[in-house]
């Protein structure tokens, strides 16, 4: 029998990975908010994976929880993702993937573009995926994937907050609202700047970022998170003493 991956948080998306792993042949253990990890960590010690699966606004008090023999084994797999999100919590080389497919109740996965991944079980979460026609591609190097989650992370801010205009899909905001797609992803790459510590090769994420909007020309820019999304920047903007302009003016257009 092949080792047992542990999934921390059931929702829509981590069914989609558990569904998946499971048709690969490993045993899944789900870990929910009833769930004493640290007795499932006595019985299982040495699981293949722990992937985390929690949404960004419980990503910090999750990791902080779990097992310290689990450490060497973690999986990560939120939007708004960067190494600083992990780096204090001691993991020894997470695998790490961003997630270009969404799931909704009721609904199958839709595919946006393959989804980058890397780490220890890169090679287990490409495959899979693959179970369930999601494709999937280890990006080879951790500097690859940073840049992998810095598009994730301008797409999905840069979207859902200019989406708080022009209420529309990633296409209109592309085709008919350019300048104010490019001026919100601007301020968005500032504040990334800052969480990585270095400048960004801008020309390089824009374009990723529209492979993105390719990937789904009907897809809608503002989810439900949208407004969390824009506190959440803009709370990072006054820390770094950030002026983010534009993201001001949608704040105060949208209250």
């Amino acid at each position: 029998m092949k080792n047992p991956v542990v999934v921390i948080g059931i929702g829509e998306m981590g069914s989609v990975f558990a569904r998946a792993i499971l048709k690969l042949g490993h045993p899944v253990y789900p870990v929910t908010r009833d769930t004493d990890m640290n007795e499932l960590a006595e019985a299982i010690p040495q699981p293949e994976l722990v992937l985390v699966a929690v949404g960004e606004a419980g990503l910090q008090a999750g990791l902080a929880k779990i097992p310290a023999v689990w450490h060497n084994r973690i999986g990560l797999l939120q939007n708004e993702l960067l190494p600083r999100d992990w780096l204090p919590h001691n993991f020894d080389q997470p695998t790490v993937i961003s997630v270009w497919f969404e799931k909704k109740k009721g609904q199958d996965a839709k595919v946006l573009i393959p989804s980058p991944c890397f780490g220890p079980k890169a090679s287990l979460l490409v495959d899979a995926l693959a179970t369930l026609d999601i494709p999937a591609r280890d990006v080879g190097t951790q500097e690859n994937m940073e840049q992998e989650l810095l598009i994730k992370n301008i797409y999905i801010l840069t979207t859902n907050i200019s989406g708080l205009i022009t209420k529309g899909n990633v296409e209109d905001l592309w085709n008919n609202h350019n300048a104010l797609a490019r001026e919100v992803a601007n301020e968005v790459m500032d504040i990334q700047t800052t969480l990585v510590g270095h400048e960004l090769d801008r020309e390089k994420l824009i374009a990723g970022f529209k492979q993105g909007i390719d990937g789904d020309l009907q897809h809608m820019c503002m989810g439900r998170s949208a407004p969390a999304r824009l506190a959440r920047a803009l709370e990072i903007a006054d820390k770094k003493g950030l002026a983010v302009p534009k993201l001001r003016e949608i704040q105060a257009s949208s209250n």
